[in-house]
């Protein structure tokens, strides 16, 4: 990579570069700004949003250009949050050259109390972001800001997990009142759910109390409409699936993947590009982690440092693949490898069969081979 430190003094336009470190906060952000003309980082308080921002830097660019009478580029960066990728898209339109930083990936201090500030955190952005521009790329990791379409196209299944999440935190809720009453048999996703419920007696033989039946109620009625919104969800989901052409469309013609897994497949890794199947299985987090220190040898277990929904769902496909895809040559490895072992050694070697099971959906999908013995539905 191209040099792009900068230079005291020095009037290039190849040293002309003004770094721009942004800590974003919901109550101010925080800039700091190594300009190219001046011996030292400045920090400036702002109000949340881009116009004052976007302000500051072209009053501190104009001063860099008219003290060193050549162009000043400028070299800005954030920590991907909150705040998404908005800002990365206003900078990249006004000719600023943005990058969104994993803030995992940020070495801290490892001592016991470590002091932390809006400063300091922008200033340690900063010295990340200028060692990145001259070439120490592993000095943090760049977060690859996804275009408006693939953003939005991930909502659908990231908004059903969260109502099976709270579908789930419901029926709980009902199951758990009732039993505080001897009452164990009650299912609330029925669709008699409010007759049956009429019907309840205590295992001491009363009614219910009419503040609990009130408040199960409640939660009934809060879940119907969770149901409501889950069914809503789902039919989305299977529309554009039904409706996607090409690639998207392959994955559902093998036997054991259903809609759910192909949409979360093709919104969160598959409309990426990879260099090679370590490139796929890392994103994923499904890469293996040794530990080698000394004399010390020891396997440490799956990263997990990538996308935990892939990572999940591959998890999940395993078992199916090896349910219902038993003679192709991924579920002949997998029973070869454990045989009739049980717990641990079962669970292990599931996770190793997802990462490889992922690789090759990552090959059916780019070049269309089918993984070797595999089925196509019917």
């Amino acid at each position: 990579m191209q040099d792009h430190s900068p230079s005291i003094g020095a009037t290039s336009a190849s040293a002309a570069t003004l770094y721009v470190a942004l800590d974003l906060s919901r109550s101010s952000w925080v800039a700091a700004i190594r300009a190219p003309h001046v011996d030292k980082v400045s920090q400036h308080k702002l109000m949340p949003g881009a116009e004052g921002l976007l302000a500051l830097l072209g009053r501190v660019r104009e001063q860099a250009e008219r003290a060193l009478g050549a162009p000043v580029r400028v070299m800005s960066c954030y920590e991907a949050g909150r705040d998404g990728f908005w800002l990365h898209r206003v900078l990249r339109g006004t000719g600023i050259e943005n990058q969104v930083i994993d803030p995992t990936s940020l070495l801290v201090d490892r001592r016991a109390r470590r002091v932390k500030t809006d400063r300091l955190d922008a200033a340690a952005l900063l010295r990340a972001l200028m060692a990145w521009c001259r070439g120490e790329l592993r000095v943090c990791s760049i977060v690859r800001v996804p275009s408006v379409e693939e953003e939005d196209a991930r909502r659908t299944t990231r908004e059903r997990a969260n109502l099976l999440k709270e579908r789930v935190r419901h029926v709980n809720r009902i199951k758990g009142l009732l039993a505080t009453q001897g009452i164990y048999d009650f299912e609330p996703l029925r669709p008699n759910r409010l007759e049956q419920m009429e019907r309840l007696v205590t295992a001491d033989g009363r009614v219910l109390p009419e503040r609990l039946k009130a408040e199960i109620r409640r939660h009934l009625t809060r879940l119907v409409l969770v149901l409501e919104m889950l069914a809503e969800v789902e039919a989305e989901r299977d529309r554009v699936l039904a409706e996607a052409k090409g690639h998207e469309a392959v994955l559902l013609r093998l036997k054991g993947i259903g809609p759910e897994s192909a949409a979360i497949l093709c919104a969160e890794i598959f409309h990426r590009s990879f260099v090679n199947r370590r490139g796929v299985a890392a994103y994923a987090g499904l890469t293996p982690s040794p530990f080698a220190s000394g004399d010390t040898r020891r396997d440490q277990g799956v990263s997990k440092a990538g996308n935990a929904r892939v990572r999940r769902v591959m998890v999940e496909l395993a078992w199916l693949w090896v349910r219902f895809q038993p003679e192709s040559a991924l579920s002949q490895w997998f029973t070869t490898r454990v045989g009739t072992a049980k717990g641990r050694i079962r669970r292990l070697t599931i996770v190793a069969l997802a990462r490889k099971l992922l690789v090759a959906l990552w090959r059916y999908f780019e070049t269309g081979l089918i993984p070797a013995g595999a089925v196509l539905k019917a």
